[in-house]
């Protein structure tokens, strides 16, 4: 495999519980991006899940990676920006900018680390793509052991077979962990398929205010859209995200109570609309409302004061009062899951 080849990574499959058995390696899933690491001679690529170069916008993982002693390797990861303890995933979406100086800049004030969980290539052996896990995790285990020494940007991610702490980690899961990696320990390296690994994820709750609503086309006057918030502990209302996933039916009976409670400002603290790369006119327009109503959602991650996508509908709460709709349910920090990596 030469640096200048695109070789897909292993994928996994969602599941909803931790398989078991003794076929089985567990590792924790990391909230970052997907990164092959390659190395030959004085190249380095890094490589993202769909195939691109990632290198400029994170020099000091590759400078990292160049900085080995061994020449000629493949590693599979994933990097991630741990800022206090916690790895913050917008940090990552900053990085992938035009400007070089920018990039440098962001990098000097948080350096990103690369958390490395399986070897594909090595110098002695060429390919190691046909051996199963078990194999692969020794030869990483004493590359790493080599090599990784006082490297601060290059991390081991843990692995056990053990079920327990497969487990705990699935329930500390919120912070840095997005939940758990299970593979077959005697497969080999499956580029680009999803038979031999799953990942599990755990299901996430949070009960949210509705502030504010979008309409589906504004000539329809049909609701597309409910704004979720959560109050501080200074008792602002923050805009953290929405959720569309309600039935057609049910649209038209709820734009007429979303309607008779349109009401300013909606949300006290940060509103939506604000301008950004993906807003359009008309996605910034939204309707405020007097903080009355109350939703429980399903999510699969906050970060940086918000889901990270958009929220599923799971029931109305009208036993709920609104102020107990707090941001505590979701601002969950992740020191814990740092400590895994020896941080």
């Amino acid at each position: 495999m030469k640096p200048e080849q695109v070789l897909l990574p292993m994928e996994a499959e969602s599941v909803d519980v931790i398989p078991t058995g003794s076929g089985w390696q567990y590792e924790p899933k990391w909230d970052g991006f997907r990164c092959l690491a390659f190395r030959d001679g004085d190249e380095v690529l890094l490589q993202s899940k769909g195939g691109k170069p990632l290198g400029r916008y994170f020099p000091e993982v590759e400078a990292a990676i160049r900085s080995l002693k061994p020449k000629r390797f493949v590693l599979d990861g994933e990097i991630a920006v741990p800022i206090r303890g916690r790895f913050e995933f917008d940090e990552l979406l900053q990085r992938i900018h035009p400007a070089e100086s920018r990039i440098r800049k962001l990098a000097a004030q948080h350096p990103a680390i690369y958390i490395i969980f399986d070897l594909l290539l090595n110098a002695k052996q060429g390919s190691v793509l046909h051996l199963p896990l078990r194999e692969r995790r020794r030869l990483l285990d004493d590359f790493a052991k080599r090599n990784f020494g006082g490297n601060s940007t290059l991390r081991l991610s843990p692995a056990t077979t053990a079920l327990r702490v497969a487990r705990r980690w699935l329930q500390g899961a919120g912070g840095n962990l997005d939940g758990v990696i299970a593979k077959k320990v005697d497969s080999p390296y499956l580029p680009g398929e999803r038979t031999a690994m799953v990942k599990i994820k755990p299901a996430r709750t949070a009960d949210c205010v509705v502030g504010g609503f979008r309409y589906l086309a504004r000539d329809a006057r049909i609701v597309g859209s409910l704004l979720l918030g959560l109050y501080d502990d200074a008792g602002l209302l923050h805009h953290v995200g929405f959720v569309s996933s309600f039935k057609e039916s049910e649209r038209k009976q709820l734009t007429k109570t979303l309607e008779k409670l349109r009401q300013p400002p909606g949300f006290t603290g940060k509103a939506p609309g604000g301008p950004s790369r993906w807003s359009t006119k008309r996605s910034s327009e939204w309707e405020p409302l007097a903080p009355k109503l109350v939703v429980e959602v399903g999510y699969d991650h906050f970060s940086a004061g918000r889901f990270r996508h958009g929220a599923t509908l799971v029931r109305w709460r009208p036993d709920k009062s609104p102020r107990q709709c707090r941001l505590s349910q979701v601002d969950r920090r992740g020191r814990a899951e740092t400590r895994l990596l020896g941080a």
